[in-house]
Protein backbone atom coordinates (compact mmCIF):
# COMPACT_ATOMS: atom_id res chain seq x y z
CA UNK A 1 0.00 0.00 0.00
CA UNK A 2 0.94 3.50 -0.47
CA UNK A 3 0.39 4.97 3.19
CA UNK A 4 1.27 8.68 4.76
CA UNK A 5 2.80 8.87 7.62
CA UNK A 6 1.95 12.00 9.02
CA UNK A 7 4.03 13.23 12.38
CA UNK A 8 2.17 15.74 14.48
CA UNK A 9 4.70 15.95 17.26
CA UNK A 10 2.68 17.96 19.93
CA UNK A 11 1.77 17.54 23.82
CA UNK A 12 -0.60 20.11 24.70
CA UNK A 13 0.79 22.32 22.34
CA UNK A 14 4.12 22.22 23.18
CA UNK A 15 6.23 21.04 20.51
CA UNK A 16 8.39 17.73 20.45
CA UNK A 17 7.93 17.82 24.31
CA UNK A 18 6.66 15.08 26.10
CA UNK A 19 4.43 13.03 24.03
CA UNK A 20 5.26 15.14 21.46
CA UNK A 21 8.47 13.25 21.01
CA UNK A 22 6.99 10.16 20.40
CA UNK A 23 6.08 10.51 16.36
CA UNK A 24 10.12 11.00 15.74
CA UNK A 25 10.57 8.18 18.13
CA UNK A 26 8.70 5.90 16.43
CA UNK A 27 10.23 6.82 13.01
CA UNK A 28 13.76 6.56 14.31
CA UNK A 29 13.04 3.11 15.89
CA UNK A 30 12.40 1.59 12.04
CA UNK A 31 9.03 1.66 11.28
CA UNK A 32 9.45 3.02 7.81
CA UNK A 33 11.84 0.11 7.13
CA UNK A 34 9.30 -2.25 8.99
CA UNK A 35 6.82 -1.61 6.30
CA UNK A 36 8.70 -2.02 3.50
CA UNK A 37 10.02 -4.97 4.22
CA UNK A 38 6.23 -5.84 3.96
CA UNK A 39 5.77 -4.27 0.63
CA UNK A 40 4.25 -0.88 1.68
CA UNK A 41 5.54 2.78 0.42
CA UNK A 42 5.60 5.05 3.42
CA UNK A 43 5.86 9.23 2.95
CA UNK A 44 6.87 10.46 5.97
CA UNK A 45 4.93 14.52 6.50
CA UNK A 46 5.63 16.64 9.53
CA UNK A 47 3.19 19.17 10.61
CA UNK A 48 5.24 22.41 10.54
CA UNK A 49 6.09 24.09 13.78
CA UNK A 50 3.16 26.22 14.54
CA UNK A 51 4.55 29.61 14.06
CA UNK A 52 3.02 31.86 16.88
CA UNK A 53 4.42 30.29 20.15
CA UNK A 54 2.28 32.54 22.32
CA UNK A 55 -0.77 30.29 21.32
CA UNK A 56 -2.41 28.87 23.91
CA UNK A 57 -2.83 25.09 24.80
CA UNK A 58 -6.51 24.84 23.54
CA UNK A 59 -5.75 27.19 20.00
CA UNK A 60 -2.66 25.32 19.43
CA UNK A 61 -4.29 21.75 19.73
CA UNK A 62 -6.67 22.89 17.36
CA UNK A 63 -4.63 24.62 15.04
CA UNK A 64 -2.57 21.02 14.59
CA UNK A 65 -5.78 18.86 14.11
CA UNK A 66 -6.69 22.08 11.01
CA UNK A 67 -3.18 21.04 9.83
CA UNK A 68 -3.37 16.91 9.99
CA UNK A 69 -7.06 17.87 8.33
CA UNK A 70 -5.31 19.36 5.12
CA UNK A 71 -2.54 17.56 5.12
CA UNK A 72 -4.82 14.11 4.91
CA UNK A 73 -6.38 15.45 2.45
CA UNK A 74 -3.42 16.33 0.38
CA UNK A 75 -2.14 12.40 1.17
CA UNK A 76 -5.41 10.76 0.31
CA UNK A 77 -5.05 12.64 -3.30
CA UNK A 78 -1.81 11.20 -3.60
CA UNK A 79 -3.45 8.05 -3.06
CA UNK A 80 -2.50 7.15 0.51
CA UNK A 81 -3.82 6.05 3.19
CA UNK A 82 -3.33 8.18 6.02
CA UNK A 83 -1.73 7.18 9.37
CA UNK A 84 -0.74 9.80 11.88
CA UNK A 85 1.69 9.65 15.20
CA UNK A 86 0.38 11.96 17.04
CA UNK A 87 1.13 12.91 20.76
CA UNK A 88 -2.22 13.79 21.80
CA UNK A 89 -5.32 12.23 21.10
CA UNK A 90 -7.39 15.08 20.20
CA UNK A 91 -5.62 15.09 17.31
CA UNK A 92 -7.90 12.35 15.76
CA UNK A 93 -10.25 15.55 15.55
CA UNK A 94 -8.23 16.72 12.57
CA UNK A 95 -7.83 12.84 11.29
CA UNK A 96 -11.69 12.28 10.80
CA UNK A 97 -12.15 15.75 9.47
CA UNK A 98 -9.65 14.89 6.81
CA UNK A 99 -10.86 11.86 6.15
CA UNK A 100 -14.48 12.63 6.19
CA UNK A 101 -15.16 9.89 8.42
CA UNK A 102 -18.67 8.84 9.30
CA UNK A 103 -17.45 6.22 12.86
CA UNK A 104 -14.84 6.00 15.09
CA UNK A 105 -12.88 2.81 16.90
CA UNK A 106 -11.44 4.29 20.29
CA UNK A 107 -8.73 2.03 21.87
CA UNK A 108 -7.78 4.05 25.16
CA UNK A 109 -6.82 3.18 28.71
CA UNK A 110 -9.28 5.54 29.43
CA UNK A 111 -12.28 7.50 28.45
CA UNK A 112 -11.19 10.87 27.10
CA UNK A 113 -15.39 11.96 27.41
CA UNK A 114 -14.99 14.40 29.54
CA UNK A 115 -16.24 18.18 28.64
CA UNK A 116 -15.46 21.33 30.58
CA UNK A 117 -18.49 20.94 32.17
CA UNK A 118 -17.57 17.67 34.06
CA UNK A 119 -13.55 17.80 33.99
CA UNK A 120 -12.50 18.14 37.49
CA UNK A 121 -8.81 18.76 35.91
CA UNK A 122 -9.77 21.26 32.88
CA UNK A 123 -6.63 18.66 30.79
CA UNK A 124 -7.91 18.83 26.83
CA UNK A 125 -6.61 16.06 25.83
CA UNK A 126 -9.51 13.90 28.84
CA UNK A 127 -12.03 15.42 26.20
CA UNK A 128 -10.69 14.33 22.92
CA UNK A 129 -13.23 11.48 22.25
CA UNK A 130 -15.89 14.10 23.43
CA UNK A 131 -15.01 16.77 21.33
CA UNK A 132 -14.77 13.93 18.22
CA UNK A 133 -18.44 13.09 19.46
CA UNK A 134 -19.40 16.72 19.08
CA UNK A 135 -20.34 17.44 22.97
CA UNK A 136 -17.96 19.67 23.42
CA UNK A 137 -15.87 22.55 21.52
CA UNK A 138 -18.48 22.70 18.65
CA UNK A 139 -17.37 26.05 17.28
CA UNK A 140 -13.56 25.24 17.36
CA UNK A 141 -13.74 21.69 16.13
CA UNK A 142 -16.33 23.08 12.92
CA UNK A 143 -13.09 25.14 12.02
CA UNK A 144 -11.63 22.20 11.26
CA UNK A 145 -11.41 21.87 7.47
CA UNK A 146 -14.10 18.79 6.68
CA UNK A 147 -14.79 18.03 10.71
CA UNK A 148 -18.51 16.50 10.94
CA UNK A 149 -18.90 15.69 14.52
CA UNK A 150 -19.75 11.56 15.09
CA UNK A 151 -22.39 9.80 16.08
CA UNK A 152 -22.08 8.44 19.28
CA UNK A 153 -24.03 4.92 17.79
CA UNK A 154 -21.24 5.07 15.45
CA UNK A 155 -18.22 4.78 18.22
CA UNK A 156 -16.62 2.01 19.76
CA UNK A 157 -14.49 2.40 23.21
CA UNK A 158 -12.10 -0.59 23.01
CA UNK A 159 -10.06 -1.18 26.67
CA UNK A 160 -11.16 1.51 28.61
CA UNK A 161 -10.72 0.72 32.59
CA UNK A 162 -9.71 4.14 33.95
CA UNK A 163 -12.63 6.15 34.18
CA UNK A 164 -13.78 8.69 36.52
CA UNK A 165 -17.48 9.38 38.04
CA UNK A 166 -18.17 11.67 35.40
CA UNK A 167 -17.38 9.42 32.27
CA UNK A 168 -18.93 6.75 33.72
CA UNK A 169 -22.23 8.47 33.72
CA UNK A 170 -21.48 9.89 30.61
CA UNK A 171 -21.00 6.77 29.22
CA UNK A 172 -24.41 5.36 30.89
CA UNK A 173 -25.90 7.77 29.04
CA UNK A 174 -24.33 7.76 25.64
CA UNK A 175 -25.37 4.97 23.18
CA UNK A 176 -21.36 4.37 22.75
CA UNK A 177 -20.60 0.75 22.10
CA UNK A 178 -18.09 -0.69 24.91
CA UNK A 179 -15.58 -3.21 23.88
CA UNK A 180 -12.56 -5.21 24.79
CA UNK A 181 -10.39 -6.43 22.69
CA UNK A 182 -11.60 -10.09 23.07
CA UNK A 183 -15.49 -9.31 21.68
CA UNK A 184 -14.48 -6.39 19.25
CA UNK A 185 -14.98 -8.65 16.33
CA UNK A 186 -19.38 -9.25 17.99
CA UNK A 187 -19.44 -5.62 18.34
CA UNK A 188 -18.04 -4.43 15.45
CA UNK A 189 -21.49 -5.96 13.62
CA UNK A 190 -23.45 -3.18 16.20
CA UNK A 191 -21.00 -0.95 14.75
CA UNK A 192 -21.91 -2.06 11.21
CA UNK A 193 -25.55 -2.19 12.18
CA UNK A 194 -25.79 1.68 13.16
CA UNK A 195 -24.15 2.65 9.55
CA UNK A 196 -20.40 2.81 10.01
CA UNK A 197 -19.12 2.70 6.39
CA UNK A 198 -16.23 5.13 6.65
CA UNK A 199 -14.04 4.10 10.21
CA UNK A 200 -11.41 5.81 12.00
CA UNK A 201 -9.19 3.91 14.25
CA UNK A 202 -7.64 5.77 16.94
CA UNK A 203 -5.16 3.33 19.15
CA UNK A 204 -3.70 5.56 22.21
CA UNK A 205 -1.07 3.21 22.83
CA UNK A 206 -1.66 3.24 26.90
CA UNK A 207 -4.20 1.17 26.31
CA UNK A 208 -1.78 -1.75 26.29
CA UNK A 209 -1.26 -3.36 29.79
CA UNK A 210 1.57 -1.60 31.58
CA UNK A 211 2.81 -4.64 32.51
CA UNK A 212 3.56 -5.76 29.04
CA UNK A 213 4.14 -2.07 27.65
CA UNK A 214 4.74 0.71 28.88
CA UNK A 215 3.86 3.79 27.00
CA UNK A 216 3.56 7.08 28.88
CA UNK A 217 3.40 7.59 32.71
CA UNK A 218 -0.27 7.39 32.84
CA UNK A 219 -0.04 3.90 31.14
CA UNK A 220 -1.83 1.02 34.13
CA UNK A 221 -1.56 -2.69 34.53
CA UNK A 222 -5.11 -4.22 33.68
CA UNK A 223 -4.88 -4.10 29.73
CA UNK A 224 -4.54 -5.73 26.85
CA UNK A 225 -1.24 -7.40 25.39
CA UNK A 226 0.17 -6.18 22.55
CA UNK A 227 -0.64 -9.05 20.71
CA UNK A 228 -4.44 -9.24 21.70
CA UNK A 229 -4.54 -5.39 20.20
CA UNK A 230 -3.09 -6.52 16.84
CA UNK A 231 -5.86 -9.33 17.03
CA UNK A 232 -8.37 -6.99 17.52
CA UNK A 233 -7.54 -3.86 14.99
CA UNK A 234 -7.09 -6.88 12.12
CA UNK A 235 -10.21 -8.04 13.40
CA UNK A 236 -11.86 -4.40 12.63
CA UNK A 237 -10.02 -4.02 8.92
CA UNK A 238 -11.83 -7.47 7.94
CA UNK A 239 -15.10 -6.16 9.66
CA UNK A 240 -15.41 -2.72 8.78
CA UNK A 241 -14.02 -0.06 6.13
CA UNK A 242 -11.17 1.98 7.75
CA UNK A 243 -10.44 5.64 6.63
CA UNK A 244 -7.37 5.71 8.47
CA UNK A 245 -5.22 5.89 11.63
CA UNK A 246 -4.13 7.94 14.51
CA UNK A 247 -1.33 6.52 17.32
CA UNK A 248 -1.21 8.61 20.31
CA UNK A 249 0.61 9.15 23.87
CA UNK A 250 3.76 7.85 23.61
CA UNK A 251 6.75 9.50 25.29
CA UNK A 252 9.93 7.70 25.34
CA UNK A 253 11.04 8.92 28.36
CA UNK A 254 8.80 6.10 29.75
CA UNK A 255 10.38 3.55 27.47
CA UNK A 256 13.74 3.22 28.40
CA UNK A 257 14.49 -0.29 26.37
CA UNK A 258 13.13 1.08 23.30
CA UNK A 259 10.23 -1.75 23.24
CA UNK A 260 7.13 0.54 22.52
CA UNK A 261 8.43 1.70 18.04
CA UNK A 262 8.65 -2.15 17.46
CA UNK A 263 4.98 -3.09 18.74
CA UNK A 264 4.02 0.13 16.35
CA UNK A 265 5.55 -1.41 13.48
CA UNK A 266 4.24 -4.93 14.19
CA UNK A 267 0.62 -3.39 15.02
CA UNK A 268 0.38 -1.53 11.91
CA UNK A 269 1.98 -4.50 9.55
CA UNK A 270 -0.09 -6.86 10.53
CA UNK A 271 -3.55 -4.46 10.28
CA UNK A 272 -2.32 -3.45 6.67
CA UNK A 273 -2.22 -6.96 5.63
CA UNK A 274 -5.87 -7.35 6.96
CA UNK A 275 -7.06 -4.54 4.92
CA UNK A 276 -5.82 -5.78 2.20
CA UNK A 277 -7.27 -9.24 2.05
CA UNK A 278 -10.70 -7.54 1.94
Amino acid sequence: MKLALILAPYDSGHYHAGFGQGPDAIITGGLVDELALHGHEAEVIEIDRIEDEDLREITAGFAVCDAVSRAIGIARAEGRFPIVLAGNCLTAAGAIAGEGSDSIVWFDQHGDINTPETSSTGFLDGMALATVLGLCWRTIANAIPGFSAIDPWRCMLVGARDLDATEKKLLEDLPVIRASCADLPEKAERLKAAGAERTHLHIDLDVHNSDTLQANRYAAPGGPSPQDVRQAVSALARAVPVTGVTITAYDPAFDAKGEVPPVVGRLLVDFLAAMERI
